[in-house]
């Protein structure tokens, strides 16, 4: 059985439409919060500098999210975050939105560890060891 993540946020002003409804994109900013959120508890850097000065981090590749009721202006709503596959490369997170216990959303965000050189395109790299144990720690009971 995976493990998840909890955290909460609260809906601001800047997040709503016209209708005083969150606007579908804050769900995505949302998502990505409650990712690093979750990275930095466990120690998993969100960039990480090779000895030759290069980057990695974790750029996406595919993101989605399904909404099932509204949250509004000043609602506090929870984040519950799980880890369903850890590839070579890759981790793919499923999100929960809930309301006072009501699902209101549910996304999907793959993000790719890769290599960022200057000028050069983004290369998928394997997980190091190191961050493959922490997240496989997070992600499972045992």
């Amino acid at each position: 059985m995976s493990r998840e993540f909890h955290t909460r946020r609260r809906v601001e002003f800047r997040d709503t439409d016209a209708a005083g409804i969150a606007h579908f994109s804050a769900f995505f900013f949302w998502m990505e919060s409650a990712e690093h959120e979750w990275l930095r508890h466990l120690g998993v850097p969100l960039v990480a500098f090779a000895a030759d000065g290069s980057k990695m981090s974790w750029p996406r590749v595919s993101v989605s999210c399904e909404y099932k009721g509204p949250l509004r202006h000043e609602d506090l709503f929870d984040i519950y975050a799980s880890m369903s596959e850890i590839g070579t490369s890759s981790v793919t997170y499923q999100f929960r939105f809930e309301l006072d216990g009501l699902l209101v959303a549910c996304g999907r965000v793959v993000a790719v560890y890769c290599l960022l050189k200057q000028g050069q395109p983004l290369e998928a790299i394997a997980l190091p060891d190191t961050v493959r144990d922490l997240l496989q720690s997070a992600s499972s009971d045992s």
